[in-house]
Parts: structure tokens; C-alpha cells; sequence
């Protein structure tokens, strides 16, 4: 693993952004818990997102559909057909692993989109190059596809989960497929218009790895925009800069971010794009901005027998709307946010996460406390402070010491109660990321405070 990865997985334990799930139990491969810290960047995350592409948006509505969907729409999808990725299994160690990744690691690419004949060929090709990342043999199975679609037993009391099987969502778009028909009857859209929704995924990953990037359970953000045939790829461009543009908003390096194109194209789609991220292990996919064509709707029009036509009120034209998405991970975000501000300066770790995004926005400090006069007024600032802002209070050790563990985790802004304070009514507010210090009036915090974070 990556040195600056492991100290991100590190500071992630540490100080209570992520843990391994079960972990009292010796842990469950690929599912990740999120602490306290964890729980409020993710849902700083989600905010904005939610912000840019509902609120700011007089063309998209929100949506929170169930995990649980009728197994028809797997099958309408191609999930139950042909979601699946390439399984190999070491004959010597039982390792099952998944080909793609294994011809990736000698930097041989086998896409997604191939057939299994086609990743087959290419894998025993290179066999003889391959080596188990378990123990180091090269002695593998016949390739063959593995669904990942992740299988439950809801409503079925027959113990046999062959008859009628219901499955987790393997994607959160389907859910809007869905529910089209019913955000056009209910709300006051036309096309173009878009729907979109955060929430959970499961997918029963081969191997899962790269910390929280990929994992077994995860939660998505995603957006299906609905278009004519005529518009679709004007529209296409204008949400792929939208969707760039986002990830500067949230204060990550363009250098740091790029467009990956498609070749091998799936059979329906028109166009796709991946913007890419520049992991501690590479670039990665962050999100994928793609065009649909009308694949979704047509199958799920043909296999519920329900018409998914849209009559255009002025032309009178007739069509199955066309679908351009965007669709990123709320995890892939948080670990590209943790990556980017990771920092390290004058034997201090900063994470210089934009102001926004940071699980506390202020930190209060007594500057002594064992000093209960401090420690009162500390407490009444805190009071005011914390119905505005995410706040966090911190009295122990040197302040030095709380500066570091504030800078640590990402917190903006401190601020230091001392004995000035106590005739003055002013305090000490200390900066992140220059550790330059001012005095405050107390009275005048809360727009100051208002002000920096905007």
C-alpha cells in the first residue's frame, strides 16, 4: 500500500472517520463503518451535492426510492443476465480473485465491457506473468463470470432461495426508472428535467480493496436526466462540465482531476466519460457521466407492459425519453476530499479540507482547565456558538497539543478563552492552515465566523 494510504487509513482509525466494520469479530471483508467524524464529512458531502444538483437546479426533484425493488427490474436492467465481473480462483491457495484486476496489475487492461471469451483470451495470454497476491503462485482456474447482484430472502418463507429470488440494488438508478412515470404525473416537469438520489448499493465484490473505494455496501449519488432525441448530447456536455466544475466547488486540485473516454462502448450507450481522480494509487474513477440513449425506459416499458411514451405539449412528438447520468460514490468522493487535503508541515499533519466540508467547523478551548473561571466563560461562547455551527469542545493537555489534534482532523477554525478575555471580552481565533492568530470581540463572532465559512 501506498505510504501517504496507509497514514490515510491510519488517521482514519485513529481519530474517528473510519472503521472496519465488526471489527470485535475480526472485521467483514470490504464494509467499513463511519465514525463520528466520518459520519459528518459524508454527510457535508451529500449536502453539497444534494445543493448542486436539486436546490440550485429549477430542473431536477429529489428522490428516495427503497432498496427493495419487484426482481423484474433486474431482469429488464441486464443485471440478472450479464451483471458480473471475471473469477478466477488460485489452485494453489483457494484465493478467488477477479482477472481484470489481476491482468491490471501487470499493466494489461481487459475492459469492463468485454465479453468472457474476450477477458479469457487476454488472461491466458498473460498467465504465465500473473502471480496470486496471496502466495505468489501462478497456477490459476478457467475464467467465468460471477454476478454480483447480492441475494435475499425478503417474502420468500420457503428457505429455498431459488424460487422467486429478491435482490438488494445493485444500482440506485433503477429506482428512478421507475418512479418517471410517477415524477411526471406528480410534479410540475417537462422535459428535460432530471431526478436524483442518494443511497445505498450492495454488490457481492470477488475483491474488494483500496480501503473505502470499493466495498461491498456503499452509497451513491446519482442523477438520470431526461431528454428528447434531438437534445440529449447538447445536454450531455452541458452536465459533464457542471459535474467537473462541482469537484473544483469542493476545493480539490484540477491537476489532481481527469477525463477517462470510453472505447468499448455497452451496446445502448452513446458516449461516456469517467472524470478521474489521482489516488495515493492512481487515477481511479470518481464519477461517470454518461449518455444512455433510451435503453433504460424501452426495457423496463417492455417488460411491466406500462407505456413510458412522452408526448412533447407543443410539438406533439412522441418518444422514449433519452437518459444522459451522472453517478458517483459518496465513498470514492470522501477518500478523493481525504487524499487531496492530506498534508503534512513543521512536524504537524493539516487536513485542509475546505471549510464547508469539515466534520467541526469551530473548536473552543479554556485555556486552562483547571481554571474555573476560564472554563465558564469557554463554556457560555460554546453555548452561543454551537446552535449556528458544528462545534467541538476540547480541554485537554497543552494547547499546543489541541491545536495539533484540531488541525489533525480538519477543523477551520479554533478559538482560545484566556485571561484577556475575562476583562476584554475578546479571544484568540487561530487559522488552520496559516496557524496565524487574531483577537476577536466576542459580540462580533458569529458574523465573523458566518463570513469565513461562506
Amino acid at each position: 500500500m501506498d505510504d501517504k494510504m496507509q497514514k490515510i487509513v491510519s488517521l482514519c482509525k485513529r481519530r474517528g472517520f473510519v472503521f472496519p466494520s465488526s471489527e470485535i469479530y475480526g472485521g467483514f471483508a470490504a464494509v467499513y463503518d463511519l465514525g463520528p467524524l466520518g459520519a459528518e464529512l459524508a454527510n457535508n458531502i451529500k449536502q453539497q451535492w444534494w445543493k448542486s444538483m436539486v436546490y440550485l437546479r429549477d430542473d431536477i426533484v429529489g428522490l428516495d426510492s427503497a432498496i427493495f425493488m419487484h426482481p423484474k427490474t433486474w431482469e429488464a436492467s441486464g443485471h440478472v443476465s450479464g451483471f458480473a465481473d471475471p473469477l478466477v480462483e488460485c489452485k494453489n491457495c483457494h484465493s478467488r480473485l477477479r482477472a481484470d484486476h489481476l491482468l491490471e496489475d501487470i499493466d494489461v487492461q481487459a475492459d469492463e465491457k468485454m465479453s468472457e471469451e474476450e477477458i479469457a483470451e487476454i488472461f491466458d495470454k498473460n498467465k504465465q506473468k500473473i502471480k496470486c497476491p496471496q502466495c505468489g503462485k501462478s497456477d490459476f482456474t478457467k475464467l467465468k463470470k460471477f454476478n454480483l447482484l447480492v441475494k435475499s430472502n425478503l417474502g420468500n418463507f420457503t428457505e429455498d432461495w431459488q424460487k422467486a429470488p429478491v435482490y438488494l440494488r445493485g444500482e440506485t438508478c433503477q429506482g428512478i426508472y421507475l418512479n418517471y412515470l410517477n415524477v411526471l404525473n406528480s410534479m410540475r416537469v417537462k422535459i428535460p428535467f432530471g431526478i436524483a438520489q442518494i443511497g445505498k448499493a450492495f454488490r457481492n465484490e470477488i475483491t474488494a480493496r483500496q480501503f473505502v473505494y470499493r466495498t461491498r455496501e456503499f452509497e451513491q449519488m446519482e442523477m438520470q436526466y431526461f431528454c428528447s432525441p434531438q437534445t440529449d448530447m447538447a445536454e450531455y456536455e452541458k452536465l459533464r462540465q457542471y459535474r467537473w466544475q462541482w469537484y473544483l466547488d469542493l476545493g480539490i486540485k484540477e491537476e489532481n482531476l481527469k477525463w477517462h473516454k470510453h472505447e468499448n462502448l455497452v451496446f445502448y450507450a452513446k458516449e461516456a466519460y469517467d472524470i478521474e481522480y489521482n489516488f495515493p494509487f492512481g487515477f481511479k474513477e470518481l464519477e461517470g457521466v454518461h449518455a444512455r440513449g433510451n435503453y433504460d425506459l424501452t426495457q423496463h416499458s417492455k417488460f411491466s407492459g406500462v407505456e413510458l411514451d412522452y408526448t412533447d405539449p407543443e410539438t406533439k412528438e412522441k418518444y422514449i425519453p433519452h437518459i444522459i447520468e451522472s453517478s458517483a460514490g459518496v465513498g470514492r468522493t470522501f477518500l478523493a476530499l481525504l487524499s487531496d487535503a492530506y498534508s503534512e508541515e513543521n512536524d504537524r499533519v493539516v487536513l485542509k479540507l475546505k471549510p464547508s466540508l469539515a466534520p467541526y467547523k469551530v473548536a473552543v478551548f479554556p485555556l486552562l482547565a483547571n481554571k474555573p473561571e476560564l472554563v465558564a466563560k469557554a463554556r457560555e461562547v460554546f453555548e452561543t456558538l454551537k446552535s449556528e455551527f458544528v462545534c467541538v469542545w476540547d480541554d485537554r493537555g497543552n494547547i499546543g497539543k489541541r491545536y495539533y489534534s484540531q488541525d489533525e482532523i480538519g477543523t477551520p477554525y479554533c478559538l482560545t478563552i484566556d485571561f484577556d478575555t475575562l476583562e476584554n471580552d475578546t479571544l484568540t481565533l487561530r487559522d488552520r492552515d496559516t496557524a496565524k492568530q487574531e483577537r476577536v470581540e466576542i459580540g462580533e463572532l458569529k458574523a465573523l465566523i458566518r463570513e469565513k465559512l461562506a
